[in-house]
This record gives structure tokens, sequence and C-alpha cells, in this order.
């Protein structure tokens, strides 16, 4: 199968990596002509652009900033989509917008799925990422090798824009959680605990998690370094916060974290790297938030490994019914021996 990856910045070029790097026959586009050129002397093909990828590709993977770059790329490349074809979209997006968008190529006979990851860039690098898959099941179990090369823990979420639901949701968790050991680890300087051993006792309790594991790291470093910025967080909790209020749900930590990262932006810009968040209670005490012996990016610890499908807790045991099931009805009938 010929893949196209559209989209060779933080987060896409390490997937579009572990496509490479695993022999997928791979062809790569970015506006940035550098990126391309590091792929093609890796071995990957360069291409014209959208339209003349998915002409030459049987399945094109979009990884773009923004819901609006998104369209842009699936509208040029639509004349080109037929039976045979499918389109990915690893971005970040807006349920409604994946769900035009794909309504689009399926309309031209191709088949559609969003597949956004979630992990930290270094997870991607290595293919131990994790993958929601929100699509029809027969084009989710056609792409699957796919996918399971790409990140470890693939998810079916089921139909189009419920895995851009999903994934908006973990950002939105894993935003919440920066912003209370910003908040924790400002506090504990403050009641003159050291550092490192916070960083510690966070780590071993029940207020531990992988943003704290990860983050907190970068962020005691001083390098703040986690290929994430302030835009892009602002664009994934303004996502959240848009499926609460057509849902009817009346947040109150979600809006306090809006305004935050807005203030965020507005002081220190908006391609300030996120964990310099902390900068405004950095600012605001006239601490030092930073500790010896901490990396200053972070780099997956796990070896890579061939990826698998997560089954929903509770249908496990049902799946593997329906899988007997199948197995069973293409079995040919078994001769009944003559008495």
């Amino acid at each position: 199968m010929k893949i196209g990856f559209i989209g060779l910045g933080n987060v896409g070029g390490k997937l579009a990596g572990s496509l490479l790097r695993n022999g997928f026959d791979l062809t790569v586009h970015d506006l940035d002509p550098a990126l391309v050129g590091r792929f093609v002397a890796l071995g990957a093909h360069a291409t014209t652009g959208p339209l003349q990828m998915m002409q030459d590709c049987d399945a094109v993977i979009t990884c773009l900033p923004s819901p609006a770059a998104s369209a842009l790329v699936v509208e040029e490349m639509l004349p080109a989509v037929t039976a045979d074809k499918i389109w990915m979209e690893m971005s970040t997006t807006d349920e409604g917008e994946v769900k035009r968008l794909a309504a689009l190529v399926i309309a031209q006979g191709g088949s559609a799925m969003e597949c956004p990851v979630s992990g930290g860039c270094h997870r991607a690098d290595t293919g131990n990422i994790a993958i929601f898959a929100g699509c029809d099941r027969p084009t989710f179990e056609r792409m699957l090798p796919t996918l399971t090369t790409l990140g470890r823990r693939v998810l079916h979420t089921g139909e189009i824009g419920t895995a851009s639901v999903l994934k908006v949701m973990t950002n939105y968790l894993a935003t919440a959680n920066l912003l209370t050991c910003c908040e924790a680890l400002v506090t504990m300087k403050a009641a003159g605990m050291d550092l490192n051993t916070t960083y510690e006792a966070m780590k071993i309790s029940s207020g531990t998690s992988f943003v704290h594991e990860t983050e907190s790291q970068v962020i005691l470093n001083g390098s703040r370094d986690i290929s994430f910025t302030m835009d892009l967080v602002k664009k994934d909790i303004g996502l959240f916060q848009k499926i609460a209020d057509q849902a009817g749900v009346p947040l109150e930590i979600s809006p306090l974290m809006v305004d935050i990262f807005n203030d965020g932006i507005a002081r220190f810009g908006p391609r300030e790297l996120s964990p310099n968040i902390i900068r405004r209670l950095e600012e605001a005490t006239g601490l030092d938030i930073t500790a010896p012996g901490f990396p200053a990016e972070m780099v997956d610890d796990e070896p890579e490994a061939q990826g698998y499908e997560v089954i929903p807790t509770g249908l496990s045991a049902p799946v593997a019914i329906l899988k007997a099931q199948a197995a069973a009805q293409a079995e040919p009938a078994k001769p009944v021996p003559a008495e």
C-alpha cells in the first residue's frame, strides 16, 4: 500500500518517520521544502501537492495545525478521490468539520477515517503513541496494520466524529493536569520544600499523572520544551468548551482554563511553549521553579513495539463471542458420516 503524508511538523514528522522506518512506501508533502528534503534523503518520495498525492497513493494522511488547513488540503485532493482511496485525518480538529470533510470524500466514492493521536511527541517518535480511530469498521480493519505501526494502542471509537470528540477531551484533561502541576510546584517551592523531593512525592502518590511525569520534568529543567505551544492549547481547550456548550453542560473549570491561556498568550505570545504557562506564577511570586537532574526534552523509554487494538472495558467478551461466531460461519460445513 502506498501511503501519503501531509504535514511534517512536530507530531506529523515523527509519525511519518515511523512509517518510513518500518518500510512503508511513503510520499510526503509540507509547505516547508526542507522538511520534505529530509524525508526524501531517507527514501521517501516527494510530490507536487495534495492532488497529485491522492492520485499516486492508496491512502493520504493529514496532520495539520488547524481545521482550516485540513479543509484546504482535502478540498484540493477531492477530484482524485476514487473508490479505492482513503483519507486519514490525524490532526486535532473539530467534530463538525471532520464530518463535513469526510462526507465530501465519501461522496466521491472514497473512504474516510479520523485518527488523532495522544501521548506526546516523544511517543510519536517511537511508534508508541495512542491512536483514536473514528470510521466504519471495514475501513478500520483495512487500515489497522498502518495504525499499529504508527501507534502502540489503537482504539476504534465508532463513527466519524467520535475520535475528534474524545481527543479534544484528553487534551482538556492534559491541560488541567498541567495547570495543577504548575500550581503545586510553585506552592511547594513557596512553602520551602525541595523541588526534587516534591517531584518524587507527586510521582509516587495518588497525585501523579502522565502530564506530571513528562511535563513537570521539562518545567523543572527550565527548557519547558514539550514541542507544544500555547496557541495549540487554546485551540484544543476551546474545542472542548464548544462541545460542552453545544451539549448544554455548565462547566466551571474549563472557562477558567481558557482565561488562563488567553492571559498567557497575551503575556508571552501564541508560539510560547505551553509549559511556560508556569511563568505567570513565577513572575507573581518571584520564584524560580527549576531543579537539577531533569531532562531538557522527553525521550520515550519504551522500546518500539507492534501496536494492537484496544477493546473498551466491558466489551471484550461480547467482541470475542462475535469473532468466534464469524469464524464458525466462515468454516465449511463438515460432512455427516454415513451410518
